[in-house]
């Protein structure tokens, strides 16, 4: 099974360009986690027969949003972090916005696992939304995981909007303290591993270079200035059916790039 997971910048931008389909067509995913979809499902004119489509946009229009699109059919589907589990944590009227009301979580249950796509919330230039981050949204959606996980295993793929290790970024001293690369950022993720999930590109390849998401400014992308935020975590329980996870920067569109493992 292949799983891929890309924050697209906007589908329907992808789509026009002719990217979206031929991308599908090349790599052939079982299931795509997609991220900032930036559209409800009628609005994308994205048709792929062999695919089942669902959905979690937000409601605010042109804005986030998650999807997964499956050649199997799941058992259930939910959207977003639990109400329970949100109030605990605060990320309802909580006086940052809500963000749940923003598209950022859509789970599929699968006879094995759960396949989870998350768009994580931006810290934001001004470091504005990092207390959200740090404070409400990271202990939440790990709540939310670890919950699934006494259930069956789990696997999460998005962009995480954090590098986690100086490797993971091309320039981590002039970006240390500055949204994406902050300690509390840092911790969020640290904090998914220490809980025994397991990220699967570092399984296989050590080092920098390796990176998903790159500026537009500077012609970053050409010269490969980027940073690594887009991750697919599983289980521990799972990491030995990992067979391959890659990053696709051939794959263009978007200013991220596609993740994706074999399993």
């Amino acid at each position: 099974m292949k799983i891929i997971s890309w924050n697209v910048n906007g589908i329907r931008a992808v789509h026009k360009k002719g990217l979206f389909v031929s991308f599908i067509k090349k790599y052939k995913p079982d299931i795509l986690c997609l991220q900032e979809t930036k559209a409800e499902q009628h609005q994308s004119e994205v048709d792929l027969p062999d695919y089942l489509e669902y959905w979690n946009s937000a409601v605010k229009k042109g804005y986030s949003g998650t999807a997964i699109f499956t050649k199997k059919k799941p058992i259930s589907v939910a959207l977003g972090i639990p109400e329970k589990i949100a109030k605990k944590y605060g990320l309802i009227n909580d006086g940052y916005g809500d963000p749940n009301t923003e598209g950022r979580v859509i789970t599929l249950e699968f006879k094995d696992f759960y396949v989870v796509s998350v768009y994580t919330p931006n810290a934001k230039d001004d470091l504005s939304r990092l207390t959200l981050r740090h404070k409400h949204w990271d202990p939440a959606f790990l709540t939310y995981i670890k919950e699934l996980e006494k259930k069956k295993a789990v696997i999460f793929g998005g962009d995480l909007n954090v590098a986690h290790m100086p490797d993971d970024l091309a320039r981590p001293e002039a970006n240390e303290g500055i949204k994406g690369f902050t300690d509390e950022e840092r911790e969020g993720i640290q904090k998914i591993i220490d809980a025994g999930f397991v990220d699967t590109f570092r399984m296989f390849t050590e080092g920098n270079g390796h990176y998903s998401w790159w500026s537009h400014f500077a012609n970053a992308r050409a010269r490969n200035v980027g940073w690594r935020i887009d991750y697919i975590f599983v289980s521990n329980k799972l990491k030995k059916k990992i067979k391959s996870a890659k990053i696709l920067p051939e794959v263009l569109g978007s200013d991220h790039c596609p993740v994706m493992i074999e399993i």
